[in-house]
């Protein structure tokens, strides 16, 4: 496996689908790979944290989670979106707050699909099945 870093997200998401197609047109050199939460390879990486209701990035062999993974990506991502990354300077917990809020509603707000999304055959090398 590449020393890329991967994002696990909850396939079945709106949210989560959004995010993943927004990091795919901002990552211009093709740095991220993917894999949904349901899959046998984020079961085979992360054990018991697959079941996590939450946004993982995997990097250096570390799980990073919630909000300060989401903002690790900004800075992966690097331009302007790397100026985002300030925001770790708040408290974990004052971010994870806002973060939690909108994990927990994230289906009713977003929409939900009932089976994960097939990536399209440009984006197929990004993800790990």
């Amino acid at each position: 496996m590449e020393n890329n870093p991967i994002i696990f997200y909850d396939g079945l998401c709106g949210l989560c689908d959004r995010s993943v197609q927004f990091i795919i047109k901002n990552d211009k050199r093709k740095k991220f790979r993917f894999a949904t939460l349901q899959s046998d390879f984020a079961e085979q990486i992360l054990g018991d944290d697959a079941n996590a209701d939450t946004f993982i990035l995997f990097e250096n062999g570390k799980i990073i989670t919630r909000s300060t993974a989401a903002l690790r990506v900004c800075k992966i991502l690097s331009g302007k979106l790397s100026l985002l990354y300030i925001f770790i300077l708040v408290p974990a917990f004052i971010r994870d707050t806002f973060y939690d809020l909108i994990a927990r509603n994230r289906y009713k707000w977003f929409g939900h699909f009932d089976e994960c999304k097939i990536p399209t055959p440009e984006q197929k090398q990004l993800f790990i099945s």
